[in-house]
């Protein structure tokens, strides 16, 4: 089996169908679609043929185009869905999205700084649930909510936590080294991932990435590869470079201990998660 691309967003301009959330139009939506079609043709030339797909914001929680798109293309696309953590019957709704063959969901800070953002009674009822049914909850944050994933990381042992795009360390521009060894010091939780993810948003933002080794080679350092997945955050991924550009930092770049910790973080980690 090739890579598995642990992140991408799909949508559509069917809006018969998949009608966007209140608040988003048309013109924001760019490129004006994405579909599975669209992110096989640019993965597959680079040895990429799984993805993960997370749920698109346009569609706020529903759902149905990732779901509709995860059933077209069976063991293709796997999923990362997006819920109301204060609705009363979270458990039952990570549940059905659970057997329809979504395994994480997409979780982030409502306020800046984000604070102890997850000290509220729908994120902890999600943690004890993913706890329960090995579902993950994936982190989509800056360097300030760090302490706060620490605090449910230790509360919730068995819960599986995943930090998006390097915690967004050099968004700014600049890589903060406070900010990078704050990750690092969360490889201590054996249920914490990392994703290695939207070089083309960190940093200097542009091809080859190579300001970026330094953070990304502390961070295979730190985690055991097992905790890390590479992705693309396709579509924004091919906006401006390529999608080999994206992967070729790690695939080539990287010193990894060994050929099968390279494995583990461009698709074994992944795949052990949202496939199996």
């Amino acid at each position: 089996m090739g890579y598995v691309d642990a992140h991408v967003h799909v949508w559509t301009d069917d809006f018969a169908r998949y009608p966007l959330a209140e608040g988003y139009t048309p013109e924001e939506m760019k490129p004006p679609t994405f579909t599975a079609e669209d992110i096989l043709r640019h993965a597959k030339p680079s040895g990429v043929d799984r993805v993960v797909l997370v749920q698109m914001s346009y569609y706020g929680t529903d759902n149905s185009y990732m779901l509709d798109t995860m059933k077209r293309y069976p063991g293709v696309f796997g999923g990362i869905a997006v819920i109301d953590e204060s609705r009363p019957d979270v458990e039952e709704e990570m549940n059905r999205l659970a057997e329809q063959g979504v395994r994480g969901f997409r979780i982030q800070p409502k306020q800046s700084p984000a604070g102890n953002w997850l000290d509220t009674e729908g994120f902890h009822r999600m943690f004890t649930e993913a706890a329960k049914r090995h579902l993950m909850l994936c982190c989509l944050m800056g360097p300030d909510g760090i302490d706060a994933v620490a605090s449910m990381c230790g509360q919730y042992q068995h819960a599986p936590v995943i930090i998006d795009h390097l915690c967004r360390i050099g968004m700014d521009g600049t890589i903060c080294d406070d900010d990078r060894d704050a990750l690092c010091r969360l490889c201590i939780f054996e249920n914490l991932k990392v994703k290695i993810s939207a070089f083309y948003a960190l940093g200097q933002k542009r091809p080859p990435h190579d300001d970026l080794l330094p953070m990304i080679q502390r961070v295979c350092d730190a985690f055991d590869p097992r905790a890390l997945m590479w992705g693309s955050d396709c579509p924004y991924q091919v906006q401006e470079e390529t999608y080999e550009d994206g992967l070729a930092l790690v695939r080539d770049r990287v010193t990894f201990k060994s050929e099968d910790a390279r494995e583990w973080v461009l698709g074994k980690t992944a795949e052990s998660y949202f496939f199996e």
